[in-house]
């Protein structure tokens, strides 16, 4: 018989050693794996080194959440020729408003800082402040109850109600606006 056949151990031709199964080989820049390498550049650098520091940049600027502020609050105000719906912009140096009926897509009244009889009778020379803002609010109060209106929904636009949409509000309540 021979010294080593499939049936016995042989104590001079020992098994060799078994390795473990190989995945794939591993190149700096190319891998057999079906997912990149841990020093892959293909990945993003707080998965590379877990505890660098990571600094990310804003996605988006304050205009596009004032945006998206405004279509959530579109979702839920409607302006009905019964209850039109009463919009405001405001930037830094005019603050509009506009009562429109959404389902005739109408402007039915506005009021601006950049009209002639309110930006005559306001001297303001930097930006709208809270008495030109009050200002605007009774102009659009006026120019409503004159149509017949009085009943809006009120629409801030996405902006907070504090300030100026604050007092331009308080202003057409006060001359008569309900909302």
């Amino acid at each position: 018989m021979s010294c080593c056949n499939t049936f016995s151990i042989c104590s001079l031709h020992p098994k060799p050693k078994q390795l473990p199964p190989v995945l794939a080989f591993s190149f700096p820049k190319f891998s057999l794996l079906p997912f990149p390498s841990p020093q892959s550049p293909l990945l993003p650098l707080s998965w590379r080194h877990p505890h660098a520091l990571t600094i990310q940049a804003r996605s988006r600027t304050r205009r596009e959440d004032r945006t998206a502020r405004h279509s959530r609050i579109r979702k839920k105000v409607e302006g009905t020729p019964e209850r039109p719906r009463m919009c405001v912009f405001r930037s830094n140096k005019h603050i509009c408003v506009q009562v429109i009926d959404d389902t005739k897509m109408h402007t039915l009244a506005s009021a601006s800082t950049m009209q002639k009889p309110i930006s005559e009778d306001l001297d303001y020379s930097s930006a709208p402040t809270i008495d030109v803002a009050k200002k605007v609010g009774e102009a659009i109060a006026k120019s409503c109850i004159e149509k017949g209106i009085t009943k809006v929904a009120f629409d801030r636009g996405g902006y907070p109600y504090h300030g100026r949409i604050e007092a331009l509000a308080n202003a057409a309540r006060e001359r008569g606006l309900q909302f």
